[in-house]
């Protein structure tokens, strides 16, 4: 028995099976086939693919990161428009109740951390959140010394009169990009969150962020 081969084909399974998650492929062996297949197929050759700058010796990361902040800000002015001439202030506002509305109840602290942003930020779109009617405090079920934030159903009727603009504006996010393509970025931005939420989770201070980053991560790969 090829004890090498075995080894290489049970790594691919695990593999398969933690990105696989959101059950794009089916959990049996032709699932396993087709994502060899598209394994093969998604991969470019790295000559082939142009950017800015490339032939002065800019760097892939460099340009991941340059396009991430661009994908932001036009994902932020579509949003901007979404919310034109409604009751939202901002767009975290309707976001804090998009994830109250698909999660459920949860604490101050962890509706902040779901939406990737600085405590006294979040504090301060929840409080506006609760002096619109919009979420409510209560004692937590589990633990009565905790309060919970959930959605009203004034929230609900908030966000229900935008979800129209809101669908428009991250259909057109996505622009031109196939079903097969949103599929393969969405795997390769949640292997990137599962990698930044941990690290943004510890609260790491501003001055030595990068360095303790760098470290752990990347300083062997020089």
């Amino acid at each position: 028995m090829n004890y090498n081969l075995a080894k290489d084909v049970i790594q691919l399974l695990e593999q398969f099976d933690s990105e696989n998650n959101n059950s794009r492929y089916s959990s049996d062996i032709e699932g396993f086939k087709n994502w060899i297949q598209h394994q093969q197929n998604k991969k470019p050759s790295p000559k082939n693919i142009i950017w800015e700058g490339k032939q002065n010796g800019r760097s892939p990361e460099s340009v991941i990161s340059t396009l991430l902040v661009h994908m932001s800000r036009y994902a932020k002015t579509y949003s901007k428009s979404a919310i034109a001439g409604s009751d939202f202030s901002t767009q975290e506002e309707f976001i804090y109740l998009i994830n109250l509305k698909a999660f459920g109840e949860m604490t101050k602290t962890e509706l902040i951390k779901k939406n990737i942003q600085d405590k006294p930020v979040g504090i301060l779109i929840i409080n506006r959140l609760i002096k619109n009617d919009w979420v409510k405090q209560t004692d937590s079920k589990k633990d009565k010394r905790t309060k919970v934030i959930s959605i009203t159903e004034k929230g609900n009727d908030a966000l229900e009169k935008q979800m129209e603009n809101i669908r428009m504006a991250t259909k057109i996010v996505c622009g031109n990009l196939t079903e097969e393509e949103k599929y393969d970025l969405i795997e390769l931005l949640n292997k990137l969150d599962h990698f930044h939420n941990p690290i943004f989770g510890r609260n790491i201070d501003s001055l030595k962020l990068v360095e303790t980053v760098f470290n752990e991560n990347f300083s062997n790969n020089n």
